[in-house]
This record gives structure tokens, sequence and C-alpha cells, in this order.
């Protein structure tokens, strides 16, 4: 891989976990785009390679808040569990859907939340 690749992967892959951490998530919808068209990422790759790099984001980024004291340990549990299972769900649809499907519930997905930005 060239340097100016390295370099363009680098500062997405800051953008994107500026967003996660500043929002408690929505790196993935930078992350993805950019592994499909930067890397030549399938889009299940992409999916399943933002998930692998958010990780560890998601895991700083909620010990940074829990030491700031910026959320309720009264829902973490059962928000966890729920999640997970979610989780657990998702990456077993992803891996059923066709490329063409996961475009488009992706597409859908940011629309909405998009809208909800926008006026809600």
């Amino acid at each position: 891989m060239d340097k100016k690749k390295i370099c363009f992967l680098l500062l997405s892959g800051a953008l994107a976990g500026m967003i996660n951490g500043f929002f408690g998530g929505g790196g993935g919808m930078v992350i993805v785009p950019l592994l499909i068209s930067a890397c030549g990422f399938l889009r299940k790759n992409a999916h399943a390679t933002a998930l692998c790099v958010m990780l560890p984001v998601c895991v700083i980024s909620a010990i940074i808040y829990a030491v700031n004291g910026d959320f309720d340990f009264k829902v973490i549990l059962p928000v966890s569990i729920g999640f997970a299972l979610g989780g657990i769900l998702g990456a077993f649809l992803l891996n059923k859907l066709n490329d063409k499907w996961v475009k488009y519930v992706f597409s859908v997905i940011i629309l909405a939340a998009g809208v909800k930005l926008l006026f809600f």
C-alpha cells in the first residue's frame, strides 16, 4: 500500500473515530463507504471490518464517558444485552443478504438518521 493511501486511511479513521467518540456512535457511517470506495472492499467485508475497527474506539470512548460520569449505570446491563443480541442478529443477517440488499438497508438507515437529525 502506498503512502498516500495510508495517509488517506489514517485521516478517514481519525474522522470516523472522532464522530464515534463525539456522538457515541455513527463512525461506521463514515468508515464503511470509505472502505468500499478507497480500498475496494466488498460491502460485507467493509461492514465487518468497520465493526472490528470500531470496537476499541467504543471501549475507549465508554471509559472516558464513565470517568466523566456521563452515563447512567442502571441502563448499561439491559441495553448491553439487547445490543449484543441485536449485534448477533445483525451479523447473521449480513451473512445472509447479498451486497445489493446490504447497500439498500445501509442507505435507508443513513437516510433515516439524517432525516431524524434534521427534523427531530
